[in-house]
Parts: structure tokens; C-alpha cells; sequence
């Protein structure tokens, strides 16, 4: 059995408790959707658009070191 490797220790009701990349990444993973479905349920933007920053955040953020930013 691998060994967990440990993001972060928390102190919770004076018990300490390590907490896993793994278990990090899936409480972040979950956050970020219940964030975005209330925002598109409040209709604050459409699942369209944030399709859409979806990919112009990826094409930004992936872009090769050599081009220029894109004009706005």
C-alpha cells in the first residue's frame, strides 16, 4: 500500500489530521463545481459562456512563451 503523501495538516477540535493531495485536489474539484452551478443557477452567466472561458483561459494559459499576448 503506497503511502499517502501529505498537502497539508489541520488541527480540528485539537486533533491533528493530515490531508492528501489527492483528498485536496477532490475538495477543490468539488467547491469549484457547486460554485459553478450556483452561478448558473442565480443566472449570473450561462454554461455557454463559461464554456467559452473555459477555453480562452486555457488558450492563455497554454499559449507558447514565444507569442505575443493576445490584444483585448
Amino acid at each position: 500500500m503506497e503511502e499517502k503523501k501529505v498537502a497539508l495538516r489541520m488541527i480540528i477540535d485539537g486533533k491533528e489530521r493530515e490531508i492528501s493531495y489527492e483528498e485536496l485536489a477532490l475538495s477543490n474539484n468539488l467547491s469549484q463545481e457547486a460554485l459553478v452551478r450556483l452561478l448558473i443557477e442565480k443566472k449570473l452567466f450561462t454554461p455557454e459562456e463559461m464554456l467559452q472561458m473555459l477555453d480562452k483561459v486555457k488558450n492563455e494559459r497554454y499559449r507558447n512563451s514565444d507569442e505575443t499576448p493576445p490584444k483585448k
